[in-house]
């Protein structure tokens, strides 16, 4: 098979699909690789390594694209990538198709196959999404934590307080992958941390990651009573393949003390506060009700070389599939597919996109 590895072109997102080993062990498996140039650049791999091991550098995404059969790429592709795409291709990567309909439009109509990370799936697992959710998670505790900070416009709220101070107060809503490490870094801070889960078994491995950890009910009382005394409110709810719920609303988010901070991780779903809305990392964060709000789409991105091993890792055995006979045959793959010969196939992206 003809695989390729473009650059990405979101805001600031120093990612690429593969590490320069996992894409020459695909050479030595007997596929051609294709790597844009520069596109490893900003995780710390330059063109030469992957040159080195068989890859073959191509000068910009109009060649790799218009080479390779299989597209590896991180990100969703973004408006000018739209005009690359050809039905022929299989697209392998982050979609979020749900909250990005204009681009479900677009490769409904290309007629390609677009197999999301966030939707394959292995015995209730999610094993492309998991590792990018604990970076997400860890970084929402250092990013909210900074943004407390009063040059910042922040409470001036240092999270883990001191003898003699109080401490500050995280909620959390969800207990999955990112909410998880989103618990375990606040807790580990020194915060009082209130999370919300919707099953025992969730609240229990909350509760065990510290004395300083309250694991509630996901009840919508409760939840607005934790969302007026937050510093810090983290969003981390997912449903896979469909839109966040809202599970705080503009009110709630009325009631927090200003220059309190919220960060969303799932805003790639539409999130799952009101008053969220997509950001980038040129412009990350926004004032609404008096609340620091804070959407970047692309976190992990922040990492580039932490996040492209560790994604690399995830992803590099499905690639490897991908390439052989049957592939559509694979369980964990075929729960990926979202989109397939012009039709949304994913049940839940198909309900979400009902009527495009």
């Amino acid at each position: 098979m003809r695989i390729g590895i473009p650059k990405e072109i979101k805001s600031l997102e120093g990612r690429v699909a593969l590490v320069p080993e996992a894409a020459g062990e695909l050479v030595g498996a007997g596929n051609e690789v294709y790597l844009q140039a520069g596109a490893g650049e900003q995780s710390g791999y330059p063109d030469s390594v992957y040159s080195a091991l068989g890859i073959q550098i191509l000068p910009d995404a109009v060649a790799l694209y218009g080479r390779a059969q299989i597209i590896v790429k991180v990100k969703e592709p973004i408006a000018p990538e739209y005009d690359l795409l050809r039905p022929e291709h299989v697209l392998f990567s982050y979609l979020h198709l749900a909250a990005v309909p204009e681009l479900a439009r677009v490769l409904k109509q290309k007629g390609l196959t677009a197999v999301a990370f966030e939707t394959v799936e292995v015995n209730g697992h999610l094993p492309l999404l998991a590792p990018m959710s604990e970076i997400a998670g860890r970084l929402a505790v250092q990013i909210g934590a900074h943004l407390l900070h009063a040059p910042q416009g922040g409470r001036g709220i240092l999270l883990g307080g001191l003898p003699g101070t109080e401490r500050g107060r995280v909620v959390v809503l969800g207990a999955g992958e990112a909410g998880g490490a989103v618990v375990a870094a606040a807790a580990a801070l020194g915060a009082e941390v209130t999370v919300f889960a919707r099953s025992r078994a969730s609240l229990v491995r909350m509760a065990q990651l510290g004395s300083n950890v309250t694991a509630l009910h996901s009840y919508q009382g409760a939840i607005a009573a934790a969302v007026q005394q937050a510093d810090l409110l983290i969003g981390a709810v997912l449903i896979p393949g469909a839109r966040a719920p809202h599970l705080v609303t503009r009110p709630m988010v009325r009631s927090m003390r200003p220059g309190s901070v919220i960060v969303d991780i799932s805003v790639d779903q539409g999130g799952c506060i009101e008053t969220i809305r997509p950001t980038d990392y040129k412009n990350p964060t926004y004032v609404e009700e008096g609340v620091i709000h804070f959407g970047v789409t692309n976190m992990p991105g922040a990492v580039p070389r932490t996040a492209t091993q560790a994604l690399s890792g995830a992803i590099a055995p499905y690639v490897a599939r991908f390439a052989q006979p049957g592939w559509e045959q694979d369980a964990a793959l075929r729960a990926g597919i979202n989109v397939q010969a012009g039709r949304f196939v994913h049940p839940a992206v198909a309900a979400a996109l009902a009527g495009l």
